[in-house]
């Protein structure tokens, strides 16, 4: 009989052991967080500018030559704009031979997305389009946050 009161009272144990475990782990899981948001201190305005030749345009009118530089002004604004936002990538090659350049490459490529521009002026300026774009980083925020809800931990409650 004192080996079973002895094998009864090490199961109570061992039972009483999980269960402490086991409410401890518990503390993990009952938990509030909040969260708050992260705002910058300033916004910076950044603006580019876009030029396109009208008559270099490949069109049959003026009209048709002017609707393609006003693409071209505005595309070439924006990728100004990347640039300003994303950086340049730059790639370059050279070949020497006999300690003289024989061949000489230099590449650049610029990659983004730029949401929230928009256009201050487009207009003529004798034979060039020129288009002016505007990008207020406050309205980038506002849209980015609307779409990514970036946070940070604010409190941590646990129950």
């Amino acid at each position: 009989m004192n080996i079973s009161r002895a094998i009864n009272l090490a199961n109570f144990i061992v039972i009483i052991g999980l269960l402490f475990i086991l409410t401890g782990c518990s503390s993990v899981f009952d938990k509030h967080i909040e969260y708050e948001y992260i705002e910058p201190d300033h916004y910076p305005v950044l603006k580019a500018i876009g030029y396109a030749p009208l008559s270099a345009q490949p069109g049959k009118n003026d009209t048709q030559k002017m609707l393609m530089a006003v693409k071209v002004s505005k595309l070439e604004a924006y990728r100004e704009l990347t640039e300003q936002v994303y950086g340049q990538n730059i790639s370059s090659t050279m070949t020497v031979k006999g300690a003289i350049a024989q061949n000489d490459g230099l590449q650049g490529q610029v990659n983004g997305v730029i949401r929230g521009a928009k256009v201050v002026k487009s207009y003529s300026a004798g034979d060039t389009y020129v288009t002016e774009l505007e990008l207020d980083m406050k309205r980038v925020h506002d849209l980015y946050i609307t779409q990514v809800k970036p946070r940070k931990i604010k409190r941590v409650t646990y129950y």
